[in-house]
Order: structure tokens, then sequence, then C-alpha cells
């Protein structure tokens, strides 16, 4: 790490060293080989003339890139795809001469653009899918421990923490969805040409239509991909780049909903994210033990959520068959998109599977707040026993109230159970009312709800791709 310069915080606290790997000089460039190479092949194969000495040589140094000849090169003529085209050559003198044949630079940058964004999503759906596991486990684990719930932050119905869990699990697996489209609908730009329409193809295949189109197929197919782009300019449309940025921002706003809660929890001091053994809360108070990690999954989030619009804005603002000002904002954009989801995800993974969670908490919390939500169960109960619903109802009411004012302006203990018992107009004694504070009563379908959706959409997602599962968090700082 050079001391003296900027360098990324993405890169050099967040991001994996394979999410990094993805976007670096060397895969870059080593799939700029790829494709020529594809590219002589496919010519090779549909007539040209071009031998097989020149693709064996073309292969021999795939991987091993010169870039000091390249650096110079651009610094002398200012492109990089025809640096490197003649970086290339100078390691291949016999295949020279056909290097990038009727292609232009979008050829290799698009091309590559492409492959590497689709497999960084692929490295993005496989985290994806163990945070969901870790998440599941999680769930079935508490699926039947009653929590305080809440709406607008206000104590609301109980629900279960399991249950809670699954909420996380929805957003995640809406965010699979988007990414299991993109994934099975991907395409190559293919070799359309300065235009996108494949005229210097046409004139060395000697306006052939049938070889020029087979060119794209082949050049897929050795690429690993099963089509191109019917139409293009001489880029694919930007808009491509802004579905699969949103789909990141999609993730990035489920992960920053969990986070959000885990803070909310953290504070309740009913869960937990983990807590190292050596780690420091604060320079200044060393008792506090603050939730860092959501806390870095919700600033990152931000700034995915908010990268989206740079790629909007590229794709909205092209002119006709392409103009060069999305260059520097995509090469800034796309990879941070990719680099900062994946430090999120790596965060994610870390905090589902080592949650530690308070039961003695969650439970005391609850019991503060069960007799107010009881006194709907109270009533019906009572009225069917033949008390007046009306009379009941208001008197619940000022129950409530003075029992409310006891524990917020004097801090005690909510005594509405003893209030209502003492009242002659409730058919109900302490004993009988009490009874009804099981917080199990109270949680509807949630231990269902998270069994039912555990066998019906996630055990057949796991059992799916089991052989995704099992990849842990690369957590640096």
């Amino acid at each position: 790490m050079a001391n003296d310069r900027y360098e990324s915080p993405l890169a050099q606290r967040y991001a994996s060293s394979q999410m990094q790997y993805l976007f670096s000089a060397d895969k870059k460039f080593k799939t700029w080989r790829r494709l020529w190479i594809a590219l002589a092949e496919s010519e090779k194969e549909l007539g040209l003339d071009i031998t097989q000495e020149q693709i064996d040589e073309l292969i021999a140094h795939r991987d091993d890139i010169n870039y000091e000849v390249a650096k110079a090169r651009e610094a002398e003529v200012r492109h990089d795809v025809m640096s490197h085209v003649y970086a290339y050559g100078c390691q291949c003198p016999k295949a020279k001469g056909i290097i990038h044949l009727g292609a232009t630079s979008c050829y290799v940058g698009d091309n590559t653009d492409l492959i590497i964004m689709h497999e960084a999503l692929a490295l993005v759906r496989k985290k994806l899918i163990n945070v969901i596991s870790r998440l599941s486990d999680f769930s079935l684990k508490y699926k039947d421990l009653p929590i305080l719930a809440f709406t607008h932050f206000q104590p609301a119905q109980p629900t279960t923490l399991g249950k809670r869990a699954t909420l996380w699990m929805q957003d995640l697996m809406l965010d699979l969805e988007e990414l299991d489209f993109l994934l099975a609908h991907k395409k190559l730009l293919g070799c359309k040409g300065t235009t996108g329409t494949q005229a210097s193809f046409m004139e060395l295949f000697h306006q052939n239509s049938d070889k020029v189109k087979a060119l794209d197929e082949r050049i897929a197919q050795k690429m690993g991909y099963d089509e191109c782009y019917h139409v293009s300019g001489q880029t694919y449309s930007r808009k491509v780049d802004s579905r699969i940025v949103n789909a990141l921002c999609g993730i990035a706003q489920s992960a920053h909903k969990f986070s959000n809660d885990i803070r909310l929890l953290q504070h309740l001091k009913e869960v937990e994210e983990p807590f190292e053994k050596h780690q420091i809360g604060s320079s200044a108070m060393a008792y506090k033990r603050n939730p860092m990690r959501s806390e870095r999954i919700a600033a990152l989030a931000n700034y995915v959520i908010s990268d989206a619009i740079n790629p909007s804005l590229t794709a909205a603002t092209q002119w006709f068959e392409r103009t060069l000002d999305d260059s520097a904002n995509k090469r800034i954009a796309i990879p941070e998109a990719f680099l900062a989801i994946d430090g999120i995800l790596d965060l994610y993974l870390n905090i589902s599977e080592n949650m530690v969670v308070y039961p003695n908490v969650i439970k005391s919390h609850l019991e503060k707040e069960l007799p107010f939500m009881a006194t709907e169960t109270i009533l019906m109960d009572c009225v069917t026993m033949g008390g007046d619903r009306q009379e009941l109802h208001e008197a619940i009411r000022v129950h409530s109230m003075e029992a409310a004012k006891l524990v917020k302006e004097e801090g005690k203990e909510n005594d509405l159970i003893q209030r209502i018992a003492q009242d002659p107009i409730f058919p109900m004694d302490e004993a009988q009312l009490k009874a009804l504070m099981d917080p199990g009563k109270f949680v509807g379908r949630s231990i269902q709800q998270v069994e039912e959706y555990h066998r019906d959409v996630i055990a057949p997602l796991l059992a799916k791709e089991e052989g995704s599962l099992g990849i842990h968090a690369e957590i640096k700082i």
C-alpha cells in the first residue's frame, strides 16, 4: 500500500480479494486477449486467411501481458486498445497483422465489461444465497421466541424473532429474483463494428451476411454465452449498466433495512451484532459496544444507492451510436458499486451468523407492554361472560391511561392487570387475567409462517444451490 497517495477504501478496507480480482487490470486485459483469440479463431473457421500457427502464438501469450510495453505505447498514442494491440503484437510477431482484425475498440472494451459484470453478479449471487442460508438458520432457531413488534417504532402486537428474520430474507429473495433475471438474459455485444452495422466484417467476408452473423454466434459460444445482442450502436446499450447497478441498489436497500433493525435492536439490548474480544467501541467510553458493522453496511449502502444515478444518467445522455462521455464515469461507477456491494454482503454474512440474542431482555420488554396488548382479549372474554362492551371498553381505556402514566412518569411497573382485577365491572379475577398473559397467544401464525416459508421457499432454494453454500465473510478491518 502506498502511503503517499490516495487509494480507494473499497479496495483497502471493504471488498473481498475475489471481487477485487474481477475488476483488476489482469482480469481486464487477459479477457481482451481471450476475445482477440476468439475473434481470430472464428474468422479462420469462417474462411479468412489466418493460420493455426498465428492462433497458437496468440494463445501462447494470452496471460503474460507485457504491461510496460503497453503503458509506454499509450503514453505515445493516447489510445488504450491500440496500445495493447501493439504490445500483444510485440509478443506475437507472426500474428501481429491479424490481431483485432475488423474490430473497433468496443469489441474488447464492451465485451469485457459485460463478461466482468456477469461474473461479478454471479459472485454477488453466491454471497446473497449464503446470507439467506444464515438467516434461515437464525429464523428457525428463534421461530418461537416472542418479541415485541413495532409499528412507527411504537410497541405493537408481538411477533417472534424468527418471523422478523423472514422479513429480512424476503427482501433478499426479491433481490435474488432480479439477479437471476439479469443472468438468465445475459448477452455479449459481439462484433458489431464502428456504428453497429458490422460493415467492416461485411467487407472482410465479401458481403456474406450469413458469415458475419455466424461470426457473432461463434464468438459468443467461445466466450461461454448463448447469444449476442441483435442490434447495437458501437456500444451495447448503456441501459444494461443501469439495470445491473439498479439490481445492486436493490441489495443495498435490503441490507440497509437489516442494518437499521440490528442497530435498533442493539439499542434495545435485545440482539447484538458480533463484538470481538479485543474490539474497542469508543476511544472515550471504554464500555461502549457500538454496532459498527451494521453502521458500515448502512454507509456503504447509501453509497451504492446514490451511485445508481451514474449509469442512469449515462444511459440517458448518450448521443446516437456512441459518445465517449460514458467512459470515465463508467470506469468508476460500475466497479465501485460492485466492490461496495461485495463489502456489504461480507458484513451481512458476518453479522447473520454471529448475532447474539438476549432472551431475558426480550421477555422483560415484552412483559412491560403485554398487558396493554391483552386488553382486546380481556374485553372479548368479559363480554362473553356477560359484561357490557361499551362500559368495559371505557373502563379499560381509563385504566390503561393510568397504568401508562405510572410507567412513564414514575418509572414503575405496569399495573394494568391489577387495576382491572380490582374493578368489579370485570367478571375475571387476577389469576384469570394473568393466565391470558402468555406471549405465545399473541404471535398469531408467526411460528407457522416461519416453518412454511422455510419449507416452501427457502429449503428448495438451498437444496438447489447446495454447491454455492459454505463461504464465509472476508472482513478486513
